[in-house]
């Protein structure tokens, strides 16, 4: 099976995330560090849609500049998917793939859903 981990490698979440991935037996993991290979916006609007979250749902609001860029409150799903390939760290994370669905795997476990 082959899983994609949109990765993030400073956050303990992702970081386990990726080790469970490593630690499964026929998982092939690609690591994508998506600070040094940001997201496009096809690519966003299609992991959301894949893991049924709204731009809105996916927005990393702690330890990011949502708030200083006006994304908190009344943003609209486009102006935050502009905001997030503008800053990709505005990304909630981290997002797995599989051939069985995308997770936002937050906690780390919900990547068990698509292996």
């Amino acid at each position: 099976m082959q899983a994609t981990i949109w990765h993030n490698p400073d956050c303990g979440t992702s970081r386990k995330t990726l080790a469970i991935l490593q630690e499964s037996e026929g998982v092939e993991v690609s690591v994508i560090e998506y600070r040094k290979q940001p997201f496009t916006r096809p690519k966003l609007e299609q992991l959301f849609q894949d893991a049924g979250l709204t731009p809105r749902e996916a927005l990393r609001t702690r330890g990011s500049p949502a708030e200083e860029l006006g994304l908190i409150e009344g943003a609209s799903s486009e102006r935050i998917l502009d905001a997030m390939v503008a800053h990709p760290i505005l990304v909630e994370r981290p997002f797995v793939e599989t051939a069985k669905g995308v997770r936002l795997c937050r906690p780390q476990e919900k990547v068990h859903d698509i292996l």
